[in-house]
């Protein structure tokens, strides 16, 4: 996996115009069933994918914690929202709440997330690729193919599935 990762950001960036124009088509024009396409492509690919094996996104990036995130995981360790805030999180120049420092301070040597029961709604839907009217998201999954070779795959796969004329 360490080799797959070292690999991906190049990958990712020789591919990105390539991926920009077809998604580009496919917001325009997209597919009728691209919901089902997609969610096909998911499932496909997260059979074969052990994201524990990985855990790239919870070591290179953080989510966005929304307000939900924040009341949930502090009642999760019994603390004030104000006070999980002040200990994990910073508000970035978008002004959302995102962790202080990468990696995840909640993922641990195993790859597990300590508060995976609890954990933020962006991480549960990471990499999105799964995701309902799956076009409109576009320039993130541009971002994603990046980070997680599960992505990618999706990504790679869907070219090849779906024409763009």
């Amino acid at each position: 996996m360490e080799k797959v990762l070292q690999k991906l950001p190049q990958r990712a960036s020789d591919k990105k115009p390539e991926n920009k124009k077809f998604f580009a088509k496919l917001k325009r024009r997209p597919p009728k069933k691209l919901d089902s396409i997609m969610q096909e492509l998911h499932d496909q690919e997260f059979e074969r994918t052990d994201c524990l094996t990985c855990a790239n996104c919870c070591k290179t990036t953080g989510p966005l914690f929304t307000n939900s995130d924040i009341e949930r995981i502090a009642k999760h360790f019994k603390q004030k929202p104000q006070e999980f805030i002040d200990t994990y999180l910073r508000i970035d120049e978008e002004n959302d709440y995102i962790l202080q420092e990468v990696p995840c301070a909640f993922l641990g040597q195993d790859n597990y997330c300590s508060i995976y029961d609890v954990r933020p709604k962006a991480c549960k839907e990471f990499p999105h690729t799964d995701r309902k009217k799956f076009q409109q998201i576009s320039h993130l999954t541009i971002k994603n193919v990046a980070i997680c070779p599960a992505a990618y795959n999706i990504v790679e796969e869907m070219k090849r599935r779906i024409p763009i004329f």
